[in-house]
């Protein structure tokens, strides 16, 4: 009768330790695959555009071609009316994130500095002249709107608008915060600098 009381006794002990170490291996598990599916999420936002600009501005296009041993030259030029609207912002695909499911924590290393996302434009041509000897054919316009959307796009660095998204860094960061907070999790980045300052956890 005490033996099978003791074994009774050992049986459920044993029965409680695995159990227990089932739970704790499941919870474990379970962190883990939190981590994993709130990283990805974050990096799902991927492109956050938080600053936008538009841009009006005159594209002014010449070409000469000279023909016949360079006796005859035919020219060909426009003035172009562009009107664009750059979107500038942050891509979270960038972000380098690291999880630590023991702290439920999601620690980030690195964050990306603001660059255009993505740019429209729309054109208007205007005092468009051409000669017999040097016509405009459809790859001369293909190419026309592509150099005028690049003489946008080097205008972006002086127009400020990096600069502006760099301030809304914190309000991108403050959206991967709340991510985190939905599933119980806590976003760390003080290990961030942006413009050579640290960013600081709100209250």
């Amino acid at each position: 009768m005490e033996l099978l009381f003791i074994g009774l006794i050992g049986g459920a002990i044993l029965a409680y330790v695995i159990f227990s170490r089932y739970i704790a291996i499941k919870k474990r598990s379970t962190l883990k695959a939190q981590s994993a599916i709130l990283i990805e999420k974050i990096r799902m936002v991927c492109k956050l555009i938080t600053v936008e600009g538009d841009f009006a501005e005159i594209y002014h296009y010449e070409n000469v071609q000279e023909k016949f041993f360079k006796m005859l030259s035919g020219t060909k030029k426009a003035l172009i009316l562009i009107d664009a609207k750059a979107y500038v912002g942050f891509d979270l695909s960038e972000v380098v994130l690291q999880s630590d499911p023991k702290k439920k924590s999601i620690i980030i290393t690195h964050f990306p500095q603001p660059k255009l996302l993505t740019i429209e434009t729309d054109y208007k041509y205007y005092d468009k002249k051409e000669g017999w000897l040097n016509p405009f054919t459809a790859t001369d316009l293909t190419e026309i709107n592509k150099e005028a959307k690049q003489f946008i796009i080097d205008k972006i660095p002086e127009s400020g608008l990096l600069e502006s998204a760099k301030t809304e860094a914190l309000t991108t960061i403050a959206l991967m915060e709340s991510l985190a907070g939905a599933i119980g999790w806590e976003l760390d980045y003080t290990a961030l600098q942006v413009s050579g300052k640290s960013i600081e956890h709100r209250a």
